[in-house]
């Protein structure tokens, strides 16, 4: 009796730590509810670690990532798959085995707030090879510096290092890949990379080969607005909550943790902020950039004074290649065909659709695809064990549009 007492009592507990009320749209809300669950576990333990003074939160949960997800580069029947390096930033390389020749191209970039993950991760490993047997090309998953050694603009830079060298001349001969057929691509801050990354070449003349198209999997694109409509929606949906957004920003810009409380406020971009001018304020003005029904029942929060202070320690927060929406419209009109997935429950999605509104007034041929019962980071669990139908749907969709348009 006690051992079935003491069992109903851990059970209970269990099913109290994973249940979350989610919106009734969230695609199987009970896989999202214990993939959170152990995120949450993960997080939770990686800062106490960090309070302890035992290691760097994000260096926890990049060695759990690390055990549980890595994975070697092994080749298949269809694929060669090995590890290399790309413009000095190492990457791993798919190449399909049989098809045509030349080949297409994709450089990826892989998400994790600019602190976490690796393209070696299986879900990574997994979309790449599912890219390079499906769309006959070479797709090379780029491993870009990590937070907190690596601060802005060091993954730019690293994504930057890595693009151009994928449109180098030896690279496209040694791979036998058709320079007319080459793109850019990323998810979540993988998203912001290719983005930012397509915006300078986009504006580079010098260059021979340029992208044809980038593709955005819910890329963050800015950090001045932390209460668009969809970060008021989605604040407390996994898996990206708010908070850990801000987090995630203040490390990619070497901020103090500290800020974080003014981030969530938008204290730091108040309207008596100097650095940030009506121009800069329109770019992500969401009450004129989304549509009626994503802008819904939500109000701007737009303090008339904040914490000047913030603005001063973290200038990046309005440059351009770390808020690709930042940029200038001349700038967009230069960079490639697009295509930006975007999530319902996911507190990136009006970053996401903000900028598909820009490209498209700058004269950017854009393809908006958005999954109403999708939440951020979906994509990549179309795969077993945590296999997502949002996640398969998407990941096919994103697929097939790089098929017809690359």
């Amino acid at each position: 009796m006690r051992l079935r007492l003491a069992g109903a009592v851990l059970l209970s507990a269990a099913a109290y730590y994973v249940y979350l009320p989610l919106p009734s749209g969230v695609s199987e809300p009970w896989k999202l509810m214990l993939l959170d669950a152990l995120f949450r576990s993960f997080m939770q333990a990686s800062d106490v670690a960090h309070a302890l003074g035992v290691c760097h939160r994000v260096h926890l949960l990049n060695q759990v990532v690390s055990w549980v997800e890595e994975v070697e580069a092994r080749s298949c029947s269809a694929v060669q798959v090995s590890d290399s390096s790309l413009g000095g930033v190492p990457a791993r390389v798919f190449r399909p085995k049989r098809g045509r020749q030349p080949k297409r191209g994709v450089v990826y970039f892989h998400g994790g707030g600019w602190a976490l993950g690796s393209g070696r991760m299986r879900s990574y490993d997994r979309l790449c090879r599912k890219m390079a047997e499906e769309l006959d090309s070479v797709v090379m998953s780029v491993d870009y510096r990590l937070a907190p050694e690596a601060v802005f603009p060091d993954q730019y830079h690293d994504a930057l290092a890595a693009s151009r060298a994928f449109l180098s001349a030896q690279v496209l001969e040694r791979y036998s890949i058709d320079p007319d057929r080459v793109g850019v691509s990323g998810d979540s801050a993988g998203g912001n990379l290719a983005a930012a990354v397509a915006q300078e070449l986009g504006s580079d003349d010098t260059l021979t080969v340029k992208f044809k198209v980038q593709a955005l999997i819910y890329p963050v694109l800015q950090a001045l607005d932390f209460h668009t409509p969809s970060y008021q929606q989605n604040q407390a949906v996994p898996i990206l909550y708010r908070p850990v957004m801000a987090r995630f920003w203040l490390q990619y810009l070497g901020a103090d943790a500290s800020l974080e409380p003014l981030l969530l406020a938008n204290n730091h971009s108040s309207l008596d902020q100097r650095a940030i001018g009506a121009g800069a304020r329109s770019k992500l003005d969401w009450t004129a950039l989304l549509p009626a029904e994503r802008r819904k029942h939500f109000r701007p929060v737009v303090r008339e004074t904040g914490s000047p202070r913030v603005m001063g320690a973290v200038p990046e927060l309005m440059d351009a290649r770390a808020a690709p929406l930042l940029a200038e419209q001349s700038v967009l009109g230069g960079t490639p065909k697009a295509y930006v997935m975007t999530c319902e429950f996911d507190v990136l999605r009006d970053d996401g659709l903000m900028y598909v509104r820009r490209l498209r007034d700058a004269g950017v041929a854009v393809t908006s695809d958005h999954y109403e019962d999708g939440f951020h980071g979906c994509m990549v669990f179309a795969f077993p064990p945590m296999m997502s139908s949002v996640g398969w749907r998407s990941m096919n969709n994103y697929i097939h549009w790089l098929d017809q348009n690359l």
